[in-house]
């Protein structure tokens, strides 16, 4: 089976070839084509996936291509995690928002609506190809704004793609974890768009462990997103948000610290990962056993380690635990919707797929977040709690948002992008949005597009 990896030279494909090491069953992947348009980094993550591959019997093949047609044509599954604008163009985002006093993370706020209007037309340039060169591919997609790439993606290539995100299952496993439950006997209910969802349930042998939760101070506060929300609130509201609600419910704290931050999120990793992909080219990089494979873990362990400092830093809670350092592991969210795709391996996931009436607020071609059965013939929502009362009107604002986004991208209509940006909740200015519009234009030569 052959996989396709497009944005192949990003920091983060070692992970995605990890967890095709540890697949021994049949139908497993034997052949991975990297693509991207960088060669320098696809050289780079060559070498750490060839130091990943020493020792294990009859690893999966690797390729490297900048030809797109060349690293679709034949592929069975297509994993997207593109970056249109680098980690450059994401500290270009945060840095222009926060001059105007609102956020710009990548998927949330103005950051995102950036990304994403300079991301669509490139996700459907990719979708186009694929439906005419591997029209029987099912396509993964992590790039970011996941939700909001994933539906736009759908009017090409319909429910063959399907949006994936780590964070919802890294919540459960904590949640089972402060509750001392092995996460491998647990359900997750969970509802809402992505990076804007709420876990609802946690059930273990048909019981819903989350009320003895909330009822223990101790294990309430045990774990990441318990410290970073509070006993409190998380009581009040009567479900665990995702932790990326920390933008909305802390916002003004969230804006706060970012803006007195010495480097925004996007500007350290673009630091960070800008020093690896340099060391690696310096003289043909080290050359000692499994240096590249070294190199790449120390810099993924400091990554790790800082993930969102600047919400932590809001709250007061200082460095991350080590028992929260493990994410979801979305390679591993990858390989199981991999698995149950081609092996007819019935399984549940928690997905960005579209919702066909799971959220009633929403019309069915809405791209939603919730746990999806998966076999053979895809994925489909499953029944499950409603959105929490407090959370309806902000996912119908978001998914607003997402969908003036896509318009602008798909019309090239200026006038879209503007309302993009003015109704989200996190921008409460018309005249705002014009100049974040019009900074994000004067950066970005890919916004051409929307005209002036």
């Amino acid at each position: 089976m052959r996989l396709t990896i497009l944005g192949g030279g990003g920091f983060r494909v070692p992970l995605v070839y990890r967890a095709l090491l540890g697949d021994r069953g049949e139908g497993r992947v034997t052949d991975v084509t990297l693509y991207d348009l960088d060669a320098s980094r696809l050289t780079t993550i060559g070498k750490v996936l060839a130091d990943q591959a020493v020792g294990h019997p009859d690893p999966p093949g690797v390729t490297v291509t900048t030809d797109l047609d060349e690293a679709v044509t034949g592929a069975d599954f297509v994993f997207s995690a593109i970056r249109v604008g680098g980690l450059a163009g994401r500290a270009a985002d945060e840095r222009i928002a926060l001059e105007e006093g609102v956020l710009g993370q990548e998927t949330v706020g103005a950051g995102g609506i950036s990304y994403g209007l300079r991301t669509i037309p490139v996700a459907l340039e990719i979708a186009r190809r694929i439906a005419a060169l591997a029209p029987d591919a099912w396509i993964i997609n992590f790039t970011n704004p996941a939700g909001m790439v994933t539906e736009a993606m759908t009017a090409l290539l319909g429910d063959r793609v399907i949006g994936i995100c780590d964070s919802p299952v890294g919540l459960g496993r904590r949640v089972a974890g402060a509750l001392g439950v092995d996460p491998a006997r647990t359900s997750l209910d969970y509802v809402g768009l992505n990076h804007l969802g709420w876990l609802c349930g946690l059930y273990a042998d048909g019981r819903d462990l989350l009320p003895s939760l909330f009822a223990d101070e101790g294990a309430l506060t045990s774990f990441e997103e318990g410290k970073l929300f509070g006993a409190d609130l998380l009581r009040t509201l009567g479900a665990l948000p995702n932790e990326y609600l920390h933008y909305y419910y802390f916002h003004r704290e969230s804006v706060g610290t970012a803006r007195a931050a010495e480097h925004t999120r996007g500007a350290f990793l673009h630091t960070q990962q800008q020093r690896f992909y340099d060391s690696m080219d310096a003289g043909g990089g080290p050359t000692a056993p499994r240096a590249a494979w070294n190199a790449w873990d120390a810099t993924r362990l400091e990554r790790e380690t800082t993930y969102m400092a600047e919400n932590r830093d809001a709250v007061g809670m200082g460095e991350r635990d080590s028992c929260d350092l493990e994410s979801g592991g979305y390679e591993q969210v990858a390989l199981a919707l991999m698995r149950a795709i081609a092996r007819d391996e019935r399984t549940t996931l928690i997905l960005n797929v579209r919702g066909r009436g799971r959220i009633p607020a929403l019309d069915d071609d809405a791209v939603i977040e919730v746990p999806c059965h998966v076999d053979a013939n895809g994925a489909r929502p499953i029944a499950g709690a409603p959105l929490p009362d407090h959370g309806q009107g902000l996912v119908c604002a978001v998914k607003a948002v997402e969908r003036a986004v896509i318009h602008a991208a798909t019309t090239a209509e200026r006038a879209h992008a503007v309302k993009a940006l003015t109704i989200h909740p996190l921008i409460d200015s018309y005249t705002v949005a014009k100049r974040l519009l019009d900074a994000y234009q004067r950066h970005f030569p890919e916004l051409a597009y929307l005209g002036r």
